[in-house]
């Protein structure tokens, strides 16, 4: 990973807690410097507790970012690392309202984008190695009922990510490479208000272990196991999923009352 190394530079959103923090310790401990962007109140502090910049902005707004990708360029050079990780959850089911709906979506995916179109065009023309790394979820696979804003948002992620590779593998012959970073169950700030972690989850930091030693792989899908998941379960799951176009069953049969038997013998069978 010759992206990662001492003095290059790391552009982590979401950073000031949670997965983005844990990418930002591993990333500041090999020598990289840290740029935090979050809508936390203490990005700054928290930045600087590992000798970085931290910088308080709303990603779902393009001239936002737009102006911190410039300043941080024009200062730093361009990034080495690109990590699109901020989000937020709890936009709702479908008749859910407009506002909770624009907020998932504009964080979630259009936080992912522009985060791309303002940093990667100098990751080009800098000529040197690169990782994009954008967060995306198992529900943007999976589908589970329930958090459809949510849902739709991180599906929106995975196919963007798929796009990404895709044209820096024909424009830079994989010198910058995308990859899609898939959290199982993992406490972070968007689970932490239910109590103390559940036996179920990963820690932050056993996501980026993971994450890391994928990198190292060369993967671009990064499906993390947790404590209560395995990846032979994540892949029949997601298979199932898939089955359901293939085989013309009714939609997200996983969870309808006809399929319920059919799809937990599925899951049983080895």
């Amino acid at each position: 990973m010759d992206a990662i190394g001492t003095g290059k530079l790391a552009v982590i959103t979401g950073g000031a807690s949670g997965i983005g923090l844990a990418a930002a310790q591993r990333f500041a401990a090999q020598g990289m410097k840290i740029c935090l962007i979050d809508w936390a109140d203490d990005v700054a502090q928290v930045a600087a507790s590992l000798g970085g910049e931290g910088f308080k902005i709303d990603v779902s707004g393009r001239s936002a970012v737009d102006s911190l990708a410039a300043d941080i360029q024009a200062r730093h050079g361009p990034a080495s690392v690109l990590m699109n990780n901020a989000g937020v959850g709890r936009g709702g089911d479908i008749l859910a309202g407009a506002d909770a709906w624009a907020r998932v979506l504009g964080v979630n995916l259009f936080g992912v984008l522009h985060g791309v179109q303002a940093f990667l065009p100098g990751m080009i023309a800098g000529g040197g190695p690169g990782l994009v790394i954008n967060t995306g979820s198992k529900q943007g696979i999976t589908q589970p009922p329930g958090d459809t804003a949510y849902n739709v948002s991180k599906s929106g992620v995975k196919a963007l990510t798929e796009g990404l590779a895709h044209t820096l593998r024909t424009q830079t012959g994989e010198r910058i490479s995308a990859h899609l970073l898939i959290p199982g169950f993992t406490y972070t700030g968007l689970t932490r208000s239910q109590g103390e972690k559940p036996p179920a989850a990963w820690t932050s930091e056993q996501v980026i272990d993971f994450m890391m030693d994928s990198l190292a792989n060369g993967d671009f899908y990064i499906l993390c196991p947790d404590n209560d998941v395995t990846r032979a379960m994540d892949e029949k799951r997601i298979a199932w999923m898939a089955g359901d176009i293939i085989e013309n069953r009714p939609a997200l049969s996983r969870w309808h009352p006809d399929w319920e038997e059919r799809f937990a013998a599925f899951m049983a069978t080895d």
